[in-house]
């Protein structure tokens, strides 16, 4: 895999153990924007790094005019008039919900402060200093190395983040990869290594789950404690993650859409099964909804041009058929989040600011497609 680039997830996580994590977010805001709150507390930039914040997982103005590369024509100007104009729906700290709007965020708003780009800050602070020369944001001349990407054998656009790029901007190859992952395992020396003890500090109560740092994810696994990221971007999958008592480290990056996490877990703890390409089976707990939220999500929504994803409901159970497919229920992981059983797909419905619901997200195959509701 050397000398080949793929799209990798990764949090800003060391350069924000430079800053005061616990400091509130409206202190890095630009004059006339303010950040909400709830019940008196205000978002504190650990809540950013550790998906407590109660802000969703994308914005409801995410609109993109291309949704093969759904980030790229976000703007500056989206970003904080999301921000001020969202109303949180449950108290700061209170919940775990993955985040990409959050992460971007905060991506962001660390380097504004320092009056650079993101991709100069993770230069700057973690690549040049890690000898990491193939990790970027945008391709350099290195971009012939690029592997295509691909979600069920057909290639895909790759994605750009120009404002969101602390969500998933980051290109990089397995090389460097590694060298990250040394690095955070203390091997080498590295002047980063205190901030990355801090990044792999559990940032939530400890009988909370997940337990969470800044960026990454802490799990105990047959007696032995690892921190793991994984995720991707259309067409590709990454998955890094290492031992915290220093024995073992791994790195596994693919240009395709199935996930690789049971492959890293495996190769971490050979007790964990492989599962032959097919997503791990993963029991997600379901949380009750109230008929009467249920009820606002019943609509049509246009996720391309003649296709409509229909949401109905009978009783306490929402079910959603796409045009030409058949009609399968959803079960809700939150309050705005239903899951898939027969496949590995998720749905996130969104309110606009007068708390309407406006559109829906559907998370499937490495892709995020938006869909306005239309009726």
């Amino acid at each position: 895999m050397s000398g080949l680039w793929f799209r990798c997830r990764r949090c800003p996580c060391e350069y924000a153990a430079y800053f005061k994590t616990k400091e509130a977010l409206r202190t890095y805001l630009p004059a006339g924007v303010t950040a909400p709150t709830r019940n008196g507390e205000t978002i504190k930039l650990v809540n950013l790094s550790n998906h407590t914040s109660s802000l969703p997982r994308l914005p409801d103005n995410f609109t993109p005019a291309n949704p093969a590369n759904p980030y790229a024509d976000y703007t500056e100007k989206q970003l904080y008039d999301f921000l001020k104009g969202y109303t949180l729906p449950r108290d700061i700290g209170s919940q775990y919900e993955y985040s990409n709007y959050a992460v971007g965020l905060l991506g962001h708003i660390l380097a504004t402060q320092k009056k650079t780009t993101y991709e100069k800050l993770m230069v700057d602070v973690i690549a040049n200093p890690l000898g990491m020369a193939n990790t970027r944001v945008t391709l350099p001349s290195m971009k012939k190395n690029l592997a295509q990407g691909y979600s069920e054998g057909v290639a895909v656009e790759n994605w750009d983040l120009p404002i969101l790029a602390g969500a998933g901007g980051i290109r990089s190859d397995v090389v460097d990869m590694v060298r990250y992952i040394r690095a955070n395992m203390g091997q080498g020396n590295s002047k980063l290594y205190p901030a990355m003890q801090l990044a792999q500090t559990n940032t939530r109560p400890a009988d909370t789950a997940p337990q969470v740092g800044l960026g990454w994810h802490l799990a105990n696994v047959n007696g032995v404690e690892i921190i793991t990221h994984s995720g991707g971007t259309g067409g590709y999958r990454a998955f890094s993650g290492f031992q915290k008592n220093g024995k073992k480290g791994v790195v596994v990056l693919t240009n395709s859409a199935i996930g690789v996490d049971d492959i890293g877990l495996h190769l971490l703890d050979t007790n964990v099964p492989v599962t032959d390409g097919k997503p791990p089976v993963i029991e997600i707990a379901e949380v009750p909804v109230e008929i009467a939220v249920l009820e606002t999500y019943i609509g049509q929504y246009e996720l391309a041009p003649g296709f409509i994803l229909t949401v109905t409901r009978e009783e306490k159970q929402l079910f959603a058929q796409a045009t030409g497919q058949e009609n399968f229920p959803v079960f809700a992981r939150a309050q705005n989040v239903f899951f898939y059983k027969v496949v590995e797909a998720q749905l996130t419905f969104h309110q606009n600011a007068s708390g309407a619901i406006a559109s829906v997200t559907l998370h499937q195959g490495g892709r995020e497609i938006v869909g306005k509701k239309v009726k």
